[in-house]
């Protein structure tokens, strides 16, 4: 395991351009650095604990996937911190500090863009939310589809299902016309075009794992469309595994499903503030959101 401790929030010295549910994103001029904590949330809920690695399995899967995926679009990733030396070159020297060792390996140089306010959610099967409409009245983002599906059944060819971006709250789905109305025909074409681009590459390149659905964000950086945030992760995708995989029930998830579960069995509300993660649920999730990185990647999270 990792030596690094657990980390629910950085805290440098330099300008807050954000933060997020998980993210920590530092101002840099041009640039932003990106750190991704062991935060988790569940039901839009920060928990009080976090999970050991995450943070590092979320910033190198990101930045696996981008690297794999700039043939199909560019990305706003410039350099992974893997030494935090290299940030000698992104600040000037008087602005320099001490800088904290929970950056390697967690933190990330990403070019600073326009973010566009769309959820790009491309579903390869029949799960989850989507499930839960379908069996209600047989559509899928108000999309209808055949009758008889069952659930977790791969869908007979991908669908774009794109939301809008909820700073609080849930996403809300989009529809076609709607998407058009709010970043125009040719800017909501490129969008789908380039989501399902991702999601057919990616789907061929996992092999042994199932990519059932995933989530993608964009920006602008001028007038060039860029891939951001996070990419391919357990955070933003229900990856499951192959070998295990069977139509017309629930399937086992590399993510933060047994948070989900002993949240869900624990009698909380789902109101702030959440409960406690009891320690088998933490190394559990931990130990999921480790296997998704080294089986995708073929390598050890180190």
């Amino acid at each position: 395991m990792s030596a690094c401790p657990v980390l629910l929030k950085s805290d440098l010295p330099l300008p807050t351009f954000s933060r997020g549910k998980v993210r920590d994103t530092y101002d840099l001029g041009n640039q932003l650095l990106i750190v991704t904590t062991d935060r988790i949330s569940a039901f839009d809920v920060v928990l009080p604990c976090g999970i050991p690695d995450k943070g590092m399995v979320l910033n190198k899967l990101s930045a696996f996937w981008f690297r794999n995926t700039e043939s199909i679009i560019a990305n706003h990733l410039i350099e992974v911190v893997d030494d935090v030396r290299c940030l000698d070159k992104y600040l000037p020297a008087i602005d320099r500090f001490a800088y904290p060792s929970y950056l390697e390996a967690r933190s990330m140089i990403a070019k600073k863009v326009k973010v566009i306010p769309v959820e790009c959610v491309i579903r390869g099967y029949l799960s989850g939310s989507a499930w839960v409409e379908y069996q209600k009245q047989g559509t899928v983002n108000d999309e209808p589809l055949p009758a008889g599906l069952k659930e977790s059944q791969e869908l007979p060819e991908p669908l774009f299902t794109p939301t809008t971006k909820a700073e609080t709250g849930h996403d809300l789905p989009l529809s076609t016309y709607e998407l058009k109305e709010m970043v125009g025909e040719k800017m909501a074409r490129e969008l789908k075009e380039k989501s399902m681009a991702i999601y057919n590459y990616a789907r061929d390149y996992a092999r042994d794992i199932i990519i059932a659905d995933t989530k993608m964000e964009f920006g602008l950086d001028g007038d060039r469309l860029l891939l951001v945030d996070e990419l391919l992760t357990p955070d933003s995708s229900r990856f499951w595994d192959a070998g295990l995989y069977k139509v017309g029930q629930s399937q086992p998830s590399y993510d933060k499903q047994p948070v989900r579960d002993w949240l869900a069995g624990s009698g909380w509300n789902k109101e702030p503030p959440a409960p406690m993660l009891p320690p088998e649920v933490i190394e559990a999730t931990t130990t999921r959101y480790r296997h998704a990185y080294e089986r995708l990647t073929g390598k050890k999270l180190g």
